[in-house]
């Protein structure tokens, strides 16, 4: 394994070059006149985690020199800091979650302000890890962790990585599907990415969702084990997304339109290839990226996955950054299915207009633009039908009726 990814940074760096060569000698993607960006230089802020890779491999690879852009990473400490920047105009889009982006745009979790999302930037790749001091109790899926929890009650505490994200709802949306109340039955806190094993090793969690490498890094460090994958919750879910502010998709159309190809196809790379894939792993492994070895990011991002009590399986569903398209457009019903969860925790205390809340943020228009320029097609429909862990479908028609119909809410 380590042979094949011993890739040196210097090489892998003149891969990309003649990569973003190639592609501008093949295509002018971006004109001299009214198309080109006007802002040559956009900092995208991220936060150590796999799926940050298609930021900072379209900077890396040069992906966006070809869309007359250069694209500055810029590695941030916690969801909140990502949250603030955006809002006061410290970054000009960032690698986020979803549900971030529109607790923002709402005032659930922080300022008020117009936001927007441009593209999707992953699905799948997430997990639930429990503690070892649970599972060696015999917790070790949702259904014994259940039974622990009405055997052994204490205070239990979940940790999840920002209130209006992502975590949190696969997380409560995986503890009300095994019966357990989030609000109710246990502790849920807040613990920024990077910090949630070293939390978990001193005690302070029974369990967490997090983005990878996280879970697995619990599992190699011997002090968690993997009870779901969030593919298992919603197989192909929306994860991260490239957001921004609507004042900044205004100001600065063209450049909006020109990140978004960027990263596109540095997605495209990445789900080219298995060597892509490992070339990805061994480059945002790097202490300036997600800062972790390599094997703890390779693994999963090749779909192998293991639970850290001796299971082994091969994932078709793992994380994905393009899946011929599929992966990136912005579809309306992924930002309503947000909104329904917020409602259903209370995080959201009146019923939004699910609809226009989720046409006002997600830039349709742009991703059509961008698709274009990067020759990406895209689905006809900005709804897409999905059955979750549950047995509930979501299609994204009614969200008022499929928002009350949970038993388990706030």
């Amino acid at each position: 394994m380590d042979s094949k990814i011993s890739l040196t940074r210097r090489s892998l760096l003149k891969a990309g070059a003649a990569t973003a060569l190639s592609g501008l000698a093949t295509q002018g993607v971006w004109a001299a006149g009214s198309d080109k960006p006007e802002k040559e230089e956009v900092k995208i802020g991220f936060i150590p985690l796999t799926d940050c890779a298609s930021v900072v491999m379209a900077s890396v690879l040069g992906f966006d020199k070809k869309y007359g852009i250069k694209i500055v990473p810029s590695k941030e400490s916690s969801w909140p800091s990502v949250r603030d920047k955006l809002v006061n105009g410290e970054l000009d889009a960032a690698h986020v979650l979803y549900g971030l982006v529109y607790g923002v745009h709402l005032g659930a979790g922080g300022p008020k302000k117009d936001m927007a999302v441009l593209m999707n930037l992953n699905h799948n790749g997430q997990a639930i890890t429990l503690s070892k001091k649970v599972s060696d109790k015999g917790a070790v899926d949702g259904a014994s962790l259940a039974a622990l929890m009405k055997k052994d009650p204490r205070e239990y505490s979940f940790a999840q990585t920002f209130p209006t994200g992502t975590h949190a709802m696969w997380l409560y949306y995986w503890l009300a599907s095994h019966g357990i109340n989030p609000m109710k039955d246990a502790k849920m806190i807040t613990v920024p990415p990077p910090q949630m094993v070293a939390n978990m090793r001193i005690g302070n969690m029974d369990g967490f969702c997090v983005g990878e490498p996280w879970n697995h890094r619990a599992i190699v460090d011997g002090i968690g084990i993997t009870a779901a994958t969030t593919q298992d919750i919603w197989r192909d879910h929306p994860e991260k997304v490239l957001g921004t502010s609507a004042e900044w998709v205004k100001k600065y159309p063209n450049t909006a339109r020109a990140l978004t190809a960027a990263i596109i196809d540095a997605g495209r790379w990445i789900d080219a290839s298995l060597s892509n894939k490992l070339k990805m792993a061994e480059t945002i492994a790097d202490k300036s990226y997600v800062n972790t070895s390599v094997d703890v990011i390779n693994q999963r991002i090749l779909g192998r996955y293991q639970n850290g009590l001796g299971k082994t399986w091969d994932d078709p569903n793992a994380m994905k950054f393009y899946n011929d398209g599929a992966v990136n457009f912005p579809y309306l019903s992924d930002g309503m299915w947000f909104l329904t969860q917020q409602k259903r925790w209370g995080l959201l205390k009146a019923e939004p207009d699910y609809l226009a809340v989720a046409t006002q943020i997600n830039q349709i228009d742009v991703y059509k633009d961008a698709a274009a320029m990067a020759k990406v097609s895209v689905p006809k429909s900005p709804m897409r039908t999905t059955k979750l862990i549950d047995g509930s479908v979501w299609d994204g028609k009614n969200p008022k009726a499929y928002a009350d119909s949970f038993k388990i809410k706030a």
